[in-house]
C-alpha cells in the first residue's frame, strides 16, 4: 500500500485545528474598529518625525552660468574653467570624468 508523505501527521493536524479555533475565539480587532480608533486617537500635529514630508515651499536662487564656467558633457555639472580636461566637438569634459 502506498503512503502519502505529503499528508500531515494526525498530532500536527490536531494542534493546527486547536490553534485555529483559539485564534477565531480571540477578540482581535477588525479593519473597522482599527479605523475608528485611529480617527478618535491623538491628532498628528505633534512633533515631526525625521524624513516626514513637509509642505513648506523651498526657495532657491538660481544663478546663470558665469563666463569662466562650463557644463561638463559627461556629469552635467557646472565647473570652473580650471577643471577643464579636454574639449571634443564642442563638448567640454571635466577632470573628474576624465580620470
Amino acid at each position: 500500500m502506498a503512503q502519502d508523505y505529503d499528508e500531515a501527521r494526525p498530532d500536527v493536524a490536531e494542534r493546527s485545528e486547536e490553534t485555529l479555533k483559539r485564534v477565531k475565539e480571540m477578540d482581535a480587532p477588525n479593519a473597522r474598529t482599527v479605523t475608528e480608533e485611529l480617527d478618535e486617537g491623538e491628532a498628528l500635529d505633534g512633533p515631526e518625525l525625521p524624513g516626514a514630508i513637509v509642505d513648506d515651499e523651498l526657495v532657491v536662487r538660481v544663478l546663470p552660468q558665469a563666463a569662466d564656467e562650463f557644463t561638463c558633457g559627461s556629469c552635467f555639472l557646472v565647473r570652473h574653467r580650471s577643471q577643464l580636461a579636454r574639449e571634443k566637438d564642442g563638448v567640454k569634459f571635466c577632470r573628474d570624468c576624465e580620470a
